[in-house]
């Protein structure tokens, strides 16, 4: 039994509302990925991260919780989660479920409790609530406008009138008070209730905020905080994120983790910065692992690539724990959107149908590449559902379709995340690309026929096959479990071996070529890049005085021959 599967693992994350609708009422369901268990399998990948799937009035999609529990309908029932997991666990998949423990839905039991209760009441105590006239500080919600509402517009009691409760997110999502025991019992009892049904770990939610400076002081942000909601914004030193406190929660967690044979894991959604504020969060007592932002939101550019991996990598190793690497997610665009544009586009409020596109075959091929220096790398890689297809955010999406709440909330400024949560294409000439036979909770392009998972299949070059293949050989070449060391390489090339195989990335504007005697193993391009490569096909070593030609925005494997 290998109980560190998760140091070196590839994890599928799937936004069930978005993957594929077994029950035809035009949302993704539970049942749906039991349908697609296979394809998952053969994909290559090891575990499967799920994104909420709680009842809940889905005000953030899903990621405000009205029970902890249990399953929205909308999914499907407690049943259908107990199949997934069985079936997953026959396929060897792992199963790592959504944690959302900074806040609660306003529709939760606790909160109607604090609501028909009195200032200062028990129930109220698990939320935090505040007495002012004015709004007890300038916090600014990460959706726009201020993190405080006034209970009295809620209740309608007089006794409320200055009253109010926090939420760094929506209005509809209450933050917690973790100072309450109440509420760290809860969400133990929470995680027993999970780790008994046999879940493989947990992905935190926000892991970096529960706990709050006492004093509650105002912050360098205030309203504008949404503005800041990528990853260059200074989420270090705000009184809201990463107080030391919070560890102790972790240190907790942990504990029950260990208890189960065998242990299970968590990983943190921690934005946070410098990277070993970042990393503490992944000590030997706390998670496992932590995602890595840095590396997703990076340039094409292989100086700050080589800085972020070189700094994660000793970082993390410095408290015992594997680096983890992403390239996308639920809340970020996707690779190909966000990779073909120029180093520092300015992209954090989103892209509709005025604003300039990507330069999408750009896009593709610096995603495709970028895949390749991601699964060479040691540690464990995420990959967002659609990846695998090369699918773009549908950046020309009707602005009256949006369900983000950043939409309204920042009066229409900032367009928010519906763009990469679009329901994915399985099949060509079917309605809804296969989805479901109803109309997709979003739209879906027009356009997107030849990327449907049906198509990819027929054709060896497509980006799914390109997955299949990448995940096969890191299995193969065991580069998860591997270490990096830098390779000499001609000016703008990120070049590294792990082991015996070499991974070079070319993000100049010229074709470089690789060392005489290389045996090409695999291209981001899925053909050679050259005449001069053609004797150098996948996995023939290169004619004597040939030397493989790689090409801009393109990345290959490749071994060194001996001469």
């Amino acid at each position: 039994m290998d109980i560190d599967w998760w140091k070196d693992a590839v994890i599928y994350q799937i936004y069930p509302r978005s993957f594929f609708d077994h029950s035809g009422d035009g949302m993704g369901d539970l049942r749906g990925i039991i349908d697609k268990l296979d394809y998952l399998s053969s994909l290559g990948v090891d575990a499967l991260w799920i994104s909420p799937f709680y009842p809940s009035p889905a005000f953030d999609g899903g990621y405000d919780v009205s029970d902890y529990c249990d399953i929205d309908p909308v999914f499907g029932t407690m049943a259908d989660f107990d199949q997934l997991l069985e079936e997953s666990h026959s396929r060897g998949l792992k199963i790592i479920i959504d944690l959302v423990p900074n806040h609660t839905s306003w529709s939760h039991a606790w909160f109607k409790e604090a609501l028909g209760d009195s200032p200062g009441s028990r129930a109220r105590s698990r939320y935090v609530f505040r007495y002012s006239q004015n709004p007890p500080n300038n916090w600014g919600s990460m959706f726009g406008g201020s993190a405080w509402s006034r209970v009295q517009e809620l209740t309608g009691k007089a006794e409320d009138r200055d009253w109010w409760y926090l939420h760094l997110f929506s209005s509809q999502q209450p933050d917690l008070n973790w100072g309450n025991p109440d509420v760290q019992e809860f969400f133990l009892d929470i995680l027993r209730f999970w780790l008994d049904k046999g879940v493989d770990g947990f992905r935190v939610d926000v892991a970096h905020g529960l706990i709050k400076n006492p004093a509650f002081p105002d912050d360098k942000l205030g309203l504008e905080r949404w503005e800041y909601a990528d990853a260059n914004g200074p989420y270090s030193n705000q009184p809201y994120y990463d107080q030391d406190r919070v560890h102790e929660i972790y240190r907790s967690w942990r504990h029950l983790c260990n208890r189960y044979n065998p242990p299970r894991m968590m990983v943190g959604e921690v934005w946070v910065r410098p990277r070993e504020r970042a990393s503490a969060y992944a000590r030997p007592d706390e998670m496992h692992q932590v995602f890595n932002f840095d590396f997703l939101h990076c340039p094409f550019d292989y100086r700050l690539l080589r800085q972020i991996i070189t700094e994660s990598l000793r970082v993390d190793g410095a408290v015992g724990a594997p680096s983890t690497w992403v390239l996308a997610n639920h809340d970020q665009l996707r690779a190909r959107t966000r990779l073909g544009y120029p180093a520092g586009a300015m992209l954090e409020r989103g892209i509709g149908a005025g604003d300039p596109q990507p330069d999408w075959e750009i896009g593709l091929l610096r995603a495709r590449a970028a895949l390749l220096l991601m699964l060479a790398l040691p540690g464990s890689a995420y990959i967002f559902q659609g990846e695998e297809l090369g699918l773009p955010d549908f950046t020309m999406m009707d602005d009256a379709a949006r369900r983000d709440p950043t939409w309204e909330r920042t009066n229409h400024q900032v367009r928010g995340r519906d763009s990469s949560r679009v329901p994915l294409p399985w099949s060509t000439g079917r309605p809804n690309y296969g989805f479901s036979d109803a109309k997709p909770w979003l739209p879906q392009p027009s356009d997107w026929d030849d990327l449907t998972v049906e198509n990819q299949e027929k054709d060896a070059d497509s980006t799914l096959c390109l997955y299949r293949e990448s995940l096969r050989l890191r299995k193969e070449w065991q580069l998860g479990s591997g270490s990096l060391t830098w390779d000499n390489a001609p000016t703008r090339v990120l070049a590294f071996h792990n082991g015996q195989l070499h991974c070079w990335v070319n993000t100049s504007i010229l074709p470089v070529n690789l060392p005489s005697g290389s045996q090409v193993i695999l291209s981001s391009t899925g053909h050679p890049e050259s005449p001069d490569a053609v004797n150098c096909s996948v996995g023939d070593s290169a004619t004597s005085g040939s030397s493989p030609v790689l090409e801009p925005n393109v990345t290959m494997w490749f071994t060194r021959v001996d001469k």
